[in-house]
């Protein structure tokens, strides 16, 4: 038997077996203070609801972190960092987090406050892009921030990063594709809502995002602007290509309340939609390099918790409590190897980064 069927038949496994945890399990006191392992700001402590190993690995007391939304690029493979927002230095501001030593440093010297949601790395990973609320800026490695588009409009949230050298944002009710070289902007295209996390196709000359709670896809050259079909009755709360580019991953809320929020796929070419699975109420969502397994937060009052769900059972595992004050800006991330898991939480005061190790329950990748 190879390592990753041994691997996939324990994660079969601990899914049948791992037991429900009550609302009194999930409620009992912080440990105390998490205990310092190494010469960065990695902590280690014991979940108190489940009592899984996690790491807090940016400390509340230099400042609050945030990471970006998952489908943006936020781990580099070449220098082996977290890609993160942080205030610590007065402002908000681009932080990397090495991933070996735990030790964060400053990336960017926006003059204004830099938005968390905006920032992902360039396809080389050379340089970051961002926005502060009135532009987009790119920022290269050891160099001076360089402004690439003024907004006119106020600036939807998100950055799509195309391999040619161009930036997708969203310009009010406009898609607009930003050429990196020229500082260029064409509008690609337009709708009646603002539209929000523009996300390039990859090996397509097209990009997908959301307005108004649904799905669009348009052409790069502007000759197309269609609304997917979607899931009826509920608003798509989160989306991302898949890692081959055939279908787009989102996150679906139905409008009755009560009804299980779940994850679902769309093929934009035939319109074929079809259900992943439900969920135990995801608020945010991420998936693992092959789209085998999903980690999401859930908005649960009553089930504050970080789950794993695996595609091929459809079933979920609870990894931990996530103890966010807004699950769905918990925005959990598997790092590219599928080895760890990262999210955002307040459960010691301010926003800060966590990590739990997951490599006994998903295979490499």
């Amino acid at each position: 038997m190879t390592p990753g069927n041994r691997s996939r038949r324990d994660l079969l496994a601990a899914v049948a077996a791992f037991p429900a945890i009550s609302r009194a399990q999930a409620r009992k006191q912080l440990p105390a203070p998490p205990r310092k392992q190494s010469p960065g700001e990695r902590v280690r402590f014991l979940d108190p609801g489940t009592e899984a190993e996690l790491f807090r690995v940016t400390d509340p007391k230099n400042g609050a972190s945030r990471l970006a939304p998952p489908h943006h690029v936020t781990f580099s493979r070449r220098s082996n960092f977290l890609l993160f927002a942080s205030d610590r230095g007065g402002s908000w501001q681009a932080w990397a987090l090495d991933m070996k030593s735990w030790i964060p440093r400053v990336l960017t010297t926006s003059a204004k406050p830099v938005d968390p949601r905006s920032l992902t790395l360039t396809v080389d990973e050379r340089g970051v892009l961002y926005s502060d609320g009135e532009a987009v800026w790119m920022q290269l490695t050891g160099g001076r921030p360089r402004q690439l588009h003024k907004f006119a409009d106020k600036p939807g949230p998100g950055i799509g990063v195309a391999p040619e050298g161009a930036a997708l944002v969203g310009d009010g009710n406009k898609l607009v594709s930003v050429n990196f070289l020229r500082a260029a902007a064409t509008t690609v295209a337009e709708t009646e809502g603002p539209v929000e996390d523009p996300m390039h196709r990859p090996k397509r000359a097209s990009a997908a995002y959301r307005s108004g709670g649904a799905l669009w896809l348009a052409h790069l050259d502007g000759q197309r602007n269609a609304k997917l079909k979607t899931a009826p009755g509920g608003v798509v709360m989160q989306s991302a290509w898949a890692p081959d580019g055939r279908t787009i991953l989102y996150l679906f809320k139905p409008d009755v309340m009560g009804q299980a929020h779940s994850i679902r796929e769309i093929d934009p070419d035939s319109g074929e939609d079809t259900l992943i699975a439900k969920t135990s109420q995801f608020g945010s969502f991420g998936w693992n390099s092959d789209a085998t397994a999903f980690v999401g937060a859930s908005v649960s009052k009553a089930g504050p918790f970080l789950l794993l769900l695996v595609r091929k059972v459809k079933r979920e595992l609870v990894l931990c409590e996530h103890a966010s004050s807004s699950p769905l800006t918990a925005w959990p991330v598997f790092s590219p190897d599928s080895q760890l898991v990262f999210f955002e939480s307040d459960r010691h005061g301010k926003p800060s980064l966590y990590m739990m190790e997951v490599r006994k329950l998903v295979e490499k990748t």
